[in-house]
């Protein structure tokens, strides 16, 4: 009897073992069936992972997976393909959730359509300051600046602003400009206040805008977030799950931190601190601020203007207005004393350059402020025309981050600016990839659309919408998928110093996913842009 029993007690704990060798994991997410792009060092591909705490745990096969893992919720892909979350390496999030309460005049043909939507837009929102952006002379038959005159007639007692799509030039009324105290005494430096003989045409390029915001009224807090939660709506339905806002002030960003810990704002930030002193030397007295969704640990400076606007600042004349180079828009001896500075601290530099002769000086002060030091991933953000002499200058501590729908939108005129020599080094961003080793993709949005897949698109095929032209503008600068892929995700978070927590489907990383019916790595060239978001997926919540 006693040896049945001890048999029974041994039968007990021999299958007690094996149930617990058969107990599952438990996890909160469970994706299985996918093609999943994890975008790691090798590029490999899996079916599955499974994610706890809003992090990546296990990455493999759907088997294997179901096999070790309890999910309190399953997704079944059914072999649609997942992507990480992307990254939008250079926008203006905060400004285009604003320009939704404003005047859009994006896609207007004509000057008479932008005036027309103004008109409209003012009977159905009465305001007191009439604000609108999104013109481009470019694509209007008359390619010339407007001028105020229309605008005069029709609203002589209410300010009107409306800013160019690049945000470099703004055209104001007369009523806009008695405010501000502008006349044809007024002097600025960096930029440009537009005559036409002795009359201003309303038409202001660069720093002298600066006179008008000013003098437009300020949005209340309700407005802000309002603008900041519309802006994510646009992002998470496009697969966005962070995006690194080029230039916020200190207030902005504070009230962002605040909505993103109060669970009133879910969207990752990499913030750039707009180049004014106060807000510096605020940040830098504290040091960096991180959290899982706030990134504070650069200063956005500009370089010079845009090319649209013949702003930007080019070495040799405009090849289209005689005797024109553009400008700087922050003062060389400035931009010296503020990258020495920043060298000094573990803040990067970030620089808006368009011009070459602006790239010069900022490749030129980067170098110098970064002498002796490694892995600093200062930023060109552009990196727009490059002398070839210059390409050498970017390295692991001077990064290009870049805008392909920019080559895009300025195929079209870029050459009659710049003439044949100087487009050798325009848009280059095959040759940026092979000095630096990695490039961050963005949009620029709201200068461009808010889409990413129109940035793939320019990125691998060098076209605009309309598949114009039929073989690429200067493909010897079009990027691989993978490549396009990895600027978009990793090598962005890697630029942010965000690499080791986001940027690819890996485990530890934060579990920021995106699912699509097509294939972005295979699907047809031409039908890119056209690609839907199924779902959006941000720390192993579903946010679209």
């Amino acid at each position: 009897m006693r040896f049945a029993l001890l048999g029974l007690l041994s039968l007990f704990v021999v299958v007690g073992c094996q149930d617990k060798k058969t107990e599952k994991e438990s996890v909160d997410l469970l994706v299985i069936n996918a093609n999943i792009y994890t975008v790691d060092a090798q590029f490999s591909k899996a079916q599955a992972f499974a994610v706890r705490d809003g992090k990546f745990v296990a990455i493999g096969l759907s088997d294997s997976l179901q096999a070790k893992y309890s999910a309190k919720e399953v997704l079944d892909a059914q072999g649609k393909t997942i992507l990480p979350g992307l990254i939008d390496a250079h926008c203006h999030f905060y400004r285009f959730g604003q320009s939704l309460q404003n005047v859009d005049l994006v896609g207007t043909t004509s000057f008479d359509e932008v005036v027309a939507r103004v008109v409209a837009f003012q009977k159905e929102n009465p305001s007191e300051f009439i604000y609108g952006r999104g013109w481009d002379q470019n694509d209007w038959e008359q390619k010339e600046f407007p001028n105020k005159k229309k605008l005069d007639s029709l609203f002589p007692d209410t300010p009107v602003a409306l800013q160019r799509i690049d945000g470099h030039a703004l055209l104001v009324n007369q009523k806009a400009l008695d405010l501000a105290q502008i006349d044809v005494t007024t002097q600025t430096e960096g930029g440009e206040i537009m005559r036409d003989g002795k009359e201003l045409t309303g038409i202001l390029i660069d720093n002298p805008m600066d006179l008008i915001t000013a003098i437009m009224p300020q949005m209340t807090r309700d407005q802000k977030v309002k603008a900041l939660q519309d802006a994510q709506q646009y992002c998470f339905d496009y697969g966005l799950t962070t995006v690194n806002d080029a230039g916020l002030d200190r207030n902005t960003i504070l009230l962002i931190d605040s909505l993103q810990q109060a669970g009133g704002l879910d969207m990752r930030m990499y913030a750039m601190i707009s180049n004014t002193p106060a807000d510096v030397d605020y940040f830098l007295k504290r040091g960096i601020l991180k959290t899982d969704k706030m990134n504070v640990r650069s200063v956005k400076v500009y370089g010079d203007g845009a090319l649209g606007s013949r702003g930007a600042a080019l070495r040799a004349p405009y090849a289209d207005r005689d005797g024109h180079y553009g400008a700087l828009v922050t003062p060389v001896d400035s931009m010296y004393k503020l990258a020495q500075k920043l060298a000094k601290t573990n803040f990067q530099m970030n620089t808006h350059a368009i011009g070459d002769s602006a790239n010069t000086v900022i490749l030129n002060a980067y170098t110098e402020a970064l002498k002796g030091q490694s892995d600093k991933r200062w930023k060109i953000e552009h990196a727009q025309i490059i002398s070839q002499e210059d390409f050498d200058y970017f390295d692991d501590n001077i990064l290009p981050s870049v805008q392909p729908t920019h080559a895009t939108s300025d195929m079209y005129w870029a050459k009659d600016r710049l003439g044949e020599r100087r487009m050798k080094g325009a848009y280059a961003y095959k040759r940026l990839l092979q000095e630096s080793g990695v490039i961050a993709l963005g949009t620029d949005f709201p200068v461009e659309q808010v889409s990413p897949f129109y940035t793939f698109y320019a990125a691998v095929a060098r076209k605009d919408l309309k598949q114009f032209p039929e073989n690429g503008f200067q493909m010897k600068d079009a990027l691989t998928r993978e490549e396009t892929l990895r600027g978009m995700t990793v090598w962005a978070a890697f630029s942010n110093f965000e690499e080791a927590e986001k940027g690819s489907i890996e485990v530890g990383k934060f579990a920021d996913f995106i699912l699509m019916d097509e294939d972005i790595m295979t699907v047809e060239e031409d039908l890119i842009p056209n690609l839907k978001v199924n779902q959006t997926w941000l720390g192993g919540k579903k946010v679209k």
